[in-house]
């Protein structure tokens, strides 16, 4: 089955309420309830004393009603009664300046009295509900690293030196990966190296590269420590929530994925981008690429608002069902909210839950239990996998090192070539696997390989000889040019991938904001034009105006067997959306739906001879889509040869054997 879940606080409300509160949620078809996420100080109101009266509570009423829990270990947030008697533990800024209690998260990640007390906190835990029936799933702090992630302080310091001795081995080793001949940084001892924090100028890019590294690393092995305790007492699944997300780009989840029972993520609707929805199902199918393929844990989202964004708008009647599934076609089996029932006090009170402050007799409430008997209508969907021959390759690294400081243009970011590849392959119905650029590249017909500006020789000989042996690879602009060091490839851009891509280019010619160029093939682009020349490749537009007119801005070569593509400028929808259509069509994909301008999606997940396939309106106007099958929500056989999809609606359908492509 799809399961239904949330977040539930029941510290913040009177006992009376939970009863209430746990008959909706068998009314609402709940399954799964996170508890004990911020229980600390509740736990632990004193140092070493504990109190699981409240909690034991909560437990038995769930497991009296035959819910399963995600219990917390209750360590996002220590208790003020830590930072007071040990203010060590708090997290300084790169200013230098220290993070202090009120919010969430004010730990440093490196801090060894931190790290004590919390894993005495879930021995504590993990003794009393290890082998408890309900617990179903084991929740590791909460969204690590949203706030705390880089921490400059003594502590974290001496942290990142022990990484950097076990990654080089040697100072000299560090001296040159760093170059640090370059404004006389050259280190003579370990003791000298400090974290990145502020300076007066520029800082060392590989220093910082480092860094981010290191803290990425640092909190996995926070997380590793709690997974040990908990398993010294428990079997049972163990998670945290990754935050795959536009605005969250700390953590390297590459490493952290293979760690995990279960790959859990949290996603919230980010109207601050140009196109939230397709943001959501690019984060979805990223979620999926981090679970290698396999059924993940959507663990939260919003029923309506938020309220950490500028302007957090509220969804439209439908929004829930559509957003929810898109995750599920997307491979989400369970999918969860923040929160059950809205806060009336607290940082979160304007953020939206399934029961809102005006109650079940709502508008939301109602969309709740349509939502939840969706779900209950798609459980043969569960176990099923969405099958794509395209795929999207995504670098946390290449994130961090190509918005680095000292890069040619600032409005240059990663997010924007990848969310443009990305969205012009959603907009031609293209469903899109997104990988680790050190993943499995030969079940793919077309890699697009969107700013991978950061680049091993080892992934670059995989892309080489993926097209040698005749697949397809759009490479956009910014890519190949560093190496794991962010050492740049000498020669000629772009790097690691010229010869693949038959191109070389001398010198970057990034554009000012607001500028645009024309292409003759009646493309306009912006942001970024390369002085390119062809060395075996074939032109297939060049710029009419702008600093370069005449050289090439889009590029097709034969190498080997296959076909590669080059675009040296960020292309407007339109012309993102051909190149990508000569790219899938010289590859032989088949798209699962039509071309259209994004508000229709249509994906498909199998399993053992059965094949469902969602049909997502995002649109105002009702749509009709070529298929055929049966309609699992509402039970209506449609055999038309076109299924018609309501505004914003959705329809998932069990396709016959004879039906599937």
């Amino acid at each position: 089955m799809i399961t239904l879940g949330c977040d539930y606080n029941p510290e913040q409300w009177p006992a009376e309420v939970w009863a209430e509160d746990v008959a909706l949620m068998r009314t609402a078809g709940i399954g799964l309830v996170a508890i004990n996420v911020f229980g600390w100080s509740d736990l632990e109101p004193r140092p070493g004393e504990y109190d699981f009266k409240r909690l034991d509570r909560i437990v038995e009423l769930l497991h009296g009603n035959g819910i399963r829990i995600n219990l917390g270990t209750a360590t996002a947030s220590p208790p003020p009664w830590l930072s007071t008697r040990h203010p060590e533990v708090l997290p300084m800024a790169a200013d230098g300046t220290l993070r202090y209690p009120g919010g969430r998260q004010a730990w440093c990640p490196s801090s060894p009295v931190f790290r004590k007390h919390a894993m005495e906190l879930v021995e504590q835990v993990a003794q009393r509900y290890g082998g408890h029936p309900a617990v179903a799933l084991w929740h590791i702090s909460n969204e690590l690293g949203c706030h705390n992630t880089l921490c400059y302080c003594e502590e974290s310091g001496a942290a990142f030196r022990l990484w950097l001795k076990n990654r080089y081995k040697s100072i000299e080793n560090l001296n040159t990966t760093w170059g640090t001949t370059f404004w006389s940084q050259r280190y003579g001892e370990w003791d000298e190296i400090l974290p990145p924090r502020a300076a007066l100028s520029m800082r060392n890019p590989a220093q910082m590269l480092d860094f981010r590294r290191f803290s990425s690393d640092e909190l996995l092995a926070y997380y590793e420590a709690e997974a040990s305790v908990l398993r010294a007492h428990s079997t049972i699944p163990i998670t945290t929530n990754f935050m795959v997300t536009a605005h969250i780009r700390e953590l390297d989840y590459w490493r952290w994925a293979p760690r995990m029972d279960v790959i859990a993520n949290d996603h919230y609707l980010d109207h601050r981008l140009g196109d939230p929805a397709a943001e959501l199902s690019f984060a979805a199918d990223l979620t999926r690429g981090l679970a290698g393929g396999r059924p993940w844990m959507l663990m939260e989202q919003a029923a309506g608002a938020v309220n950490w964004q500028p302007h957090n708008l509220a969804k439209r009647p439908g929004e829930m069902l559509r957003n929810t599934l898109t995750h599920v076609a997307r491979g989400a089996d369970t999918v969860c909210f923040f929160q059950w029932r809205a806060s009336r006090q607290g940082s979160e009170k304007f953020h939206s839950a399934l029961v809102p402050h005006a109650g079940t007799d709502t508008g939301q409430w109602r969309e709740v239990l349509d939502l939840s008997y969706a779900l209950r209508r798609l459980a043969d969907v569960a176990g099923s996998t969405v099958e794509a021959d395209t795929a999207v390759l995504f670098s946390w690294e290449s994130w961090w090192a190509a918005e680095q400081e000292g890069r040619p243009s600032t409005a240059l970011n990663y997010l924007d070539q990848v969310h443009a590849a990305y969205g012009g392959l959603r907009e031609l119905g293209v469903t899109t696997d997104v990988i680790n650029p050190d993943g499995d590249l030969d079940r793919y017909r077309l890699v697009v390989v969107p700013c991978l500006y950061l680049v091993t020789d080892e992934q670059a000989a995989r892309i080489r000889k993926y097209v040698d042996e005749g697949g397809s690879v759009l490479v956009t602009f910014f890519s190949g040019i560093a190496d794991e060091d962010d050492r740049i490839r000498a020669g000629g851009y772009p790097g690691a991938f010229r010869e693949v891509l038959g191109v070389n280019a001398e010198q970057f010619a990034p554009l000012l904001p607001g500028t645009t160029i024309t292409l003759d093939n009646g493309g306009t682009a912006s942001l970024w034009a390369e002085r390119l020349r062809t060395t075996t490749a074939a032109t297939v537009a060049s710029y009419l105006d702008g600093p370069l007119p005449g050289v090439p801005a889009i590029t097709h070569n034969r190498f080997g067997a296959g076909n590669a593509w080059y675009l040296a400028t960020f292309l407007d929808k339109s012309g993102m959306r051909k190149a990508l259509r000569a790219a899938i069509d010289a590859a032989g994909v088949t798209p699962t739906g039509p071309e259209n301008d994004g508000e229709v999606e249509i994906v498909r997940r199998r399993k053992s001879g059965k094949s469902f396939v969602f049909a997502i309106n995002h649109g105002s106007s009702e749509i009709d889509v070529a298929l055929t099958g049966t309609d699992l929500i509402s039970g209506e056989r449609l055999d038309s040869g076109f299924v018609r999809v309501p505004p914003g609606g959705v329809r998932v359908l069990a396709e016959a054997e004879g039906e599937r492509p």
